[in-house]
């Protein structure tokens, strides 16, 4: 372990040194220095800097008296997060953090029910040392600021800084206040150690506006609110929370709102319009940051005037709704810095400090155990670790929106997937219409090429009910039942289909199983209905309309029942010769092998993770159901079809490594016992039925 950290340590350093050497490669000289910089500098130095030269003071980067913070002291910061979007932004700001740090660091998140879950799920798995989170309910704030009318797009959330006195906890001093927009070019340590710089009635830290927007001058008739100078912007700020509370901060920036709002009716930039009219009457308190801690990419930025060279920045802050569109003269070199951490592996973030001791989390510790009592000369090895290694999930990766039916017969098609099969996702979406949850099996660079496809697709973009589920790629195998369990625990039906991705469903099979689940009377009996299963090996395909059309293309031999020709026992107990003919719904018997893909209620067991890659990994769960006395209950006038793609890397692992074949073996022999421990006497006859094979 200490040898993979240092592996670790050294990638981190090599690719901060090629950070800093693109930044050389990058810089430009800058057309002048920006804003009142003499006030930035006293601000900011001691008594000693005043004999400086002026070359010397235009150096902002100041390396050699920059402050620093104590080793393993603890640094809060705080960011309001709403929505899926902004919990995207999120990780990446974290990433950006956890790239550069060398302390502590807890994380105090204000968000919704949305961005709750998902960055709770996040960090949950991601598991990363030295690193605490807390969250706040949003929804419990938002009276504190629902009466003050903002136009800005943030919307609610973008009034919340205002509340953070009241949100965080009593005994956090200080802490700092980030926009989800934010990428960070250094240690947040060094911008945590200027609070140090703080005078005693200093209660915030903040960088000045980098547009004329506060001046009132970007067009006619232009009234912003009060501030003083440019105004300040709210992007990045350090928060000096004791003493706020101390001034009576909830009182002040309330009366400043109502007295504001009688004239300007609303805010155009949430908070920040707020805090700079509180500035503009309490200058004594602001203490103003050099800019290179928040250097803002909006439009009528003025923010190439702000540094001397790129490698002089600390932050960077897309604070424009065009984001990565914005125009600068640098902006390719910040692009690539934000797109370096969107795609950098976040496994590798899984770093410990060096030196400062920390509480490992419940999760951790368990996971350490596990692993301690793993026998690391098993031959199967490899294979027993992956089940019990903890993944990184990014739950609702996309914008999602659903809304429950009214007669309790909804059904959601659940799905896994990685990055070989994402061809099949529009056509899985025109032909199911209702609720859909993927599981995608992916790196984070991957993720993001996902993301790019996903916007662009007409078909895709105007989909909202579908939950797409990031778990990120680790290790040597693919956690196949590990991924498909993501999808099912995040299910909003009271049924689901549970299918492969490779399957188009037929035209309307949406509607035919809800009306399939009302006549078998699913809510109150255990049963598993059976969707037959066909295969073409055309890539273009005429898609049967009917049952009839079907039956036509099996004779003519354009279909075939799935697998007859490589894994008959897979699909065998369908009976298709009965299904051909059948008009009502069939039970049919297990049999060893059999995998049929299924509709169930919600609460069905999950899929046994010890199967990873190919091999067993949805014949043990059809198994487990017919241990929980599920009935086989095959729908005659149900069908799916597989569409041909290449072999998996797995298949060829199985077919090529006897090694791979043994362990298989080996975890279908330890299935079985479990299942035997489980169920008692009743599933011997699972293991009479393999030893028969």
């Amino acid at each position: 372990m200490a040898s993979r950290v240092r592996e670790v340590e050294e990638e981190n350093r090599q690719i901060r040194l090629q950070l800093s050497q693109s930044q050389g490669l990058a810089a430009q000289p800058a057309e002048g220095n920006y804003g009142n910089q003499q006030w930035v500098a006293s601000a900011d130095t001691g008594p000693e800097d005043v004999e400086n030269t002026a070359e010397e003071r235009a150096n902002h980067s100041e390396c050699s008296r920059s402050p620093t913070a104590e080793k393993c002291e603890l640094i809060h910061v705080a960011c309001v997060c709403a929505g899926h979007n902004a919990s995207r932004d999120v990780v990446t700001l974290v990433k950006s953090i956890l790239f550069h740090r060398r302390n502590p660091l807890h994380f105090h998140f204000i968000t919704d029910t949305v961005a709750n879950q998902i960055l709770s799920t996040l960090f949950q798995s991601w598991m990363v040392p030295s690193v605490q989170v807390s969250f706040y309910d949003a929804d419990e704030l938002k009276s504190e600021v629902s009466w003050i009318p903002n136009k800005h797009y943030s919307g609610i959330y973008g009034l919340m800084k205002l509340t953070l006195t009241k949100a965080l906890p009593s005994n956090l001093s200080k802490v700092i206040v980030l926009d989800t927009d934010i990428t960070f070019a250094t240690d947040i340590a060094e911008l945590w150690a200027i609070f140090r710089k703080f005078t005693e009635k200093q209660v915030i830290g903040l960088v000045e506006n980098q547009s004329d927007w506060y001046l009132g001058n970007l067009w006619k008739n232009h009234k912003p609110w009060p501030a003083l100078g440019r105004g300040f912007n709210t992007g990045v700020i350090l928060l000096y929370i004791e003493r706020l509370r101390r001034i009576g901060w909830e009182q002040m920036w309330r009366l400043t709102a109502e007295r504001e709002l009688m004239s300007m009716l609303s805010t155009s930039l949430a908070d920040q319009d707020i805090f700079n009219a509180f500035i503009k009457q309490n200058p004594v308190l602001v203490h103003q940051l050099p800019c290179f801690w928040n250097v803002q990419l909006s439009d009528h930025t003025r923010s190439e005037q702000c540094y001397t060279e790129v490698s002089d920045l600390k932050v960077i802050h897309w604070n424009s709704p065009k984001k990565l569109r914005v125009k600068n003269k640098h902006v390719e070199f910040f692009r690539n810095l934000y797109l370096t951490f969107l795609e950098y592996d976040g496994n590798l973030l899984r770093r410990e400090l060096f030196g400062c001791p920390s509480q490992a989390s419940s999760e951790s510790t368990v996971l350490q155990q596990a692993l301690e009592e793993l026998d690391e000369d098993d031959q199967c090895y490899d294979f027993r670790r992956e089940r019990i290694m903890v993944h990184r999930v990014h739950l609702y990766f996309l914008q999602y929106e659903y809304t429950p039916t009214d007669d309790g017969t909804d059904i959601t098609l659940v799905a896994q997937f990685s990055m070989d099969r994402l061809q099949m996702l529009e056509a899985i979406c025109k032909h199911w219409e209702g609720p859909i949850s993927l599981a995608l099996y992916m790196s984070d660079a991957e993720a993001q090429q996902f993301l790019r496809y996903a916007q662009a697709s007409e078909v895709l973009k105007n989909r909202k009910n579908v939950g797409y589920h990031i778990v990120y790629k680790e290790g040597q195998f693919y956690p196949v039942n590990l991924v498909r369990n993501v999808a099912l625990r995040n299910v909003n039906t009271p049924y689901v289909f549970l299918t492969d991705v490779d399957f188009l469903p037929m035209y309307g099979l949406y509607d035919y199983l809800r009306k399939s689940i009302v006549q078998l009377d699913m809510a109150n009996t255990k049963k598993a209905l059976v969707v037959p299963a066909f295969e073409t090996l055309r890539y273009r395909l005429s898609f049967p309309k009917s049952k009839a059309e079907l039956l036509s293309m099996l004779d003519m031999g354009t279909l075939y029942t799935f697998r007859y020709h490589v894994w008959t026992k897979g699909h065998a107990p369908t009976n298709y010769a009965k299904w051909r003919t059948a008009t009502t719904p069939y039970k049919v018997e297990w049999e060893a092998d059999f995998e049929p893909y299924v509709v169930v209620r919600r609460d069905c067991p999950e899929y046994d993770q010890r199967f990873v890659g190919f091999g067993w990994n949805k014949v043990s769960h059809i198994m487990e159901l017919d241990a929980q006395e599920y009935d086989l209950i095959v729908l005659p006038n149900a069908f799916m079809i597989h569409m041909p793609h290449a072999p998996s890397f797995d298949i060829s692992k199985f077919r090529s490594s006897p090694s791979y074949r043994y362990c298989l073996s080996t975890l279908k022999d330890e299935f079985h016992q479990d299942l035997s421990r489980k169920y008692g006497s009743a599933a011997l006859k699972y293991l009479t039925a393999q030893r028969n094979i």
